[in-house]
C-alpha cells in the first residue's frame, strides 16, 4: 500500500447551487489531503487491502465572485468555527471493471459528520500519480444548515460537488 499526498494546486472542486435569481457556481483548488491505495498495473485499485484517505477544504476557499453572497454563505457555515469541510474515505468497491468504483465515507460539514456513497473513477496517470473524479449532490439541510435567503432570492438546498483529485505519491 502507497501514500499519495493531494496536489492542492492541481485539484479542484466545483460547487454548484440553484437560486431563485440565477446559478450559483464556485470553483477553487486547494484541497489537501492524502490516499492509501494499492494501485496495480493499468491502473485498477488492489481491493483486498482496504483503501483509505482523508480530505480537506478550507472554507474560506469558496467564492462565487459574488462578495455579498460570499459574505452570506461565511456566516451562514460559521466559517470562524468551522473552518474546514473534510471528508474520510472509509470504503472502495469496484462497479464495472473500468476504473469505476463505488467510494464511500464520512463527509463533516459545520460540526456534523454524514455518511455518503457514489461512484468515482480512478486513473493511474503515470507510475508516481494517480487522478479521481466523482460527482454527487448533497442536501445542506442535513447538516443542520438552512438554505440562505439574500435580499429577493432564496437559494435550494441541494448543491452538487464535484472533484477532481490528483495525489502523488509521497515515498
Amino acid at each position: 500500500m502507497a501514500r499519495y499526498r493531494i496536489v492542492p494546486e492541481r485539484s479542484r472542486v466545483w460547487i454548484d447551487a440553484r437560486s431563485s435569481l440565477h446559478p450559483i457556481h464556485t470553483e477553487t483548488d486547494g484541497l489537501e489531503g492524502w490516499l492509501d491505495l494499492d494501485v496495480q498495473g493499468g491502473g485498477q485499485v488492489d481491493l483486498t487491502i482496504a483503501p483509505n484517505g482523508h480530505l480537506e477544504l478550507p472554507v474560506e476557499l469558496l467564492t462565487s465572485g459574488n462578495p455579498i453572497e460570499d459574505r452570506e454563505l461565511r456566516r451562514r457555515i460559521d466559517s470562524r468555527r468551522y473552518p474546514t469541510i473534510a471528508g474520510d474515505l472509509t470504503l472502495m468497491t469496484e462497479t464495472d471493471g473500468d476504473g469505476r468504483y463505488l467510494v464511500g465515507g464520512d463527509l463533516t460539514f459545520m460540526g456534523t459528520t454524514r455518511r455518503y456513497k457514489d461512484q468515482m473513477t480512478v486513473e493511474a496517470v503515470d507510475p508516481r500519480t494517480v487522478r479521481l473524479e466523482g460527482r454527487s449532490t448533497f442536501d445542506i439541510r442535513d447538516f443542520g444548515m438552512a438554505p440562505p435567503r439574500i435580499l429577493m432570492f432564496k437559494v435550494e438546498p441541494e448543491v452538487s460537488v464535484r472533484v477532481d483529485l490528483v495525489a502523488e505519491r509521497s515515498d
